[in-house]
């Protein structure tokens, strides 16, 4: 009977032990703080068990047997993601666990430069590593087919801003995101419109704000040239803005735009044609969504770049005529 007695006292202490022992274990950091990043991924539709080979495969030095147990003991063997992961140094079994459970997958990232067009977009994340470019060979009315397929043409329905897109994620998914992201900010600044613009629709203010995008650079002035913009419209004027000039005229633009230029006629030519032009010409941001829908209250009609990035602005042609002057004598100096 002491011989049984004890036997079950040694059971005890030697499970409480390897309790401990295996709870110690998956605190316990995996790869220590000066480690390598390891990536690897679990296949759709793994168990625990095969989530934990691919693991070992990809080289992540943790024991699969107690991964597992882990996975068990604390009822998570069936919540595991597929997906791609990364192993990052520090990282315990427990915490690992729960990345999986979590879905955190490995995030890349892509940038949309505001003031860039379709165009520009599209060879971004054409050459981005780590997509799966499902519409490289799609034409841009294929490809907007599938996200916007209410709209002609995708110039400007696209948010520039900082994607996070797990590894191997489609390439579509980034247009889904920014298309979104537009509709959002654009129904944002539209609710907020001051009373008696000239626009009957989103749309045309969208198309202004990419104008103002294209316009300037400096943001403090994106409300006045908005202004100037406004009241052009207002007036029956014709815009006439060099970046419509040079977007209507596509690859043939070399970097300088000549009076012949702005005298040939395109849909986009706003020398030549009143009003706003068919659609957008850029990607605009925030800012200049914000001006289209809140221009600056001014009496402006004109303005003329002063050679710093930052323009000056007149109330009628006489004083515009003498800014031009004054500014394009400074440049040819």
């Amino acid at each position: 009977m002491a011989f049984i007695k004890k036997l079950i006292v040694t059971g005890v202490i030697v499970a409480v032990g390897a309790g401990a022992g295996f709870q110690w274990w998956s605190k316990q950091p995996i790869t220590p703080g000066n480690a390598a990043v390891i990536p690897f991924a679990i296949a759709q539709g793994s168990h625990v068990a095969g989530a934990a080979q691919q693991m070992a495969t990809a080289g992540v030095p943790v024991n699969p047997f107690l991964f597992g147990v882990l996975a068990r003991i604390t009822g998570k063997a069936g919540q595991i993601k597929a997906g791609s992961y990364e192993l990052k140094p520090d990282t315990s079994p427990r915490r690992l666990l729960t990345q999986l459970v979590r879905g955190e997958f490995a995030q890349e990232s892509l940038t949309i430069i505001e003031g860039w067009t379709f165009r520009q977009m599209r060879q971004a994340i054409d050459a981005a590593p780590n997509l799966k470019h499902e519409t490289a060979k799609l034409s841009d009315q294929e490809l907007l087919a599938k996200i916007a397929p209410d709209y002609k043409a995708p110039e400007g329905l696209f948010f520039p801003d900082t994607y996070l897109f797990a590894k191997n994620a489609s390439d579509l998914s980034i247009y889904k995101q920014a298309h979104e992201m537009m509709m959002k900010r654009l129904k944002a600044a539209w609710e907020k419109r001051d009373p008696g613009l000239p626009y009957t629709e989103p749309y045309q203010a969208l198309i202004m704000a990419s104008l103002v995008e294209k316009e300037t650079g400096q943001k403090s002035e994106r409300a006045m040239i908005a202004g100037v913009f406004v009241n052009r419209l207002k007036a029956g004027m014709l815009l006439q803005t060099d970046p419509t000039v040079i977007y209507g005229m596509g690859e043939k633009y070399d970097g300088k735009i000549r009076k012949k230029d702005l005298e040939t006629d395109t849909p986009y030519n706003t020398y030549t044609r009143a009003g706003l032009p068919p659609t957008p010409i850029a990607l605009p941001g925030v800012q200049s969504l914000a001006a289209a829908t809140a221009p600056a209250k001014t009496e402006a009609l004109y303005f003329v770049s002063r050679g710093d990035g930052t323009s000056h602005f007149s109330v009628n042609l006489n004083e515009h005529n003498k800014a031009v002057n004054q500014y394009q004598r400074n440049q040819s100096q």
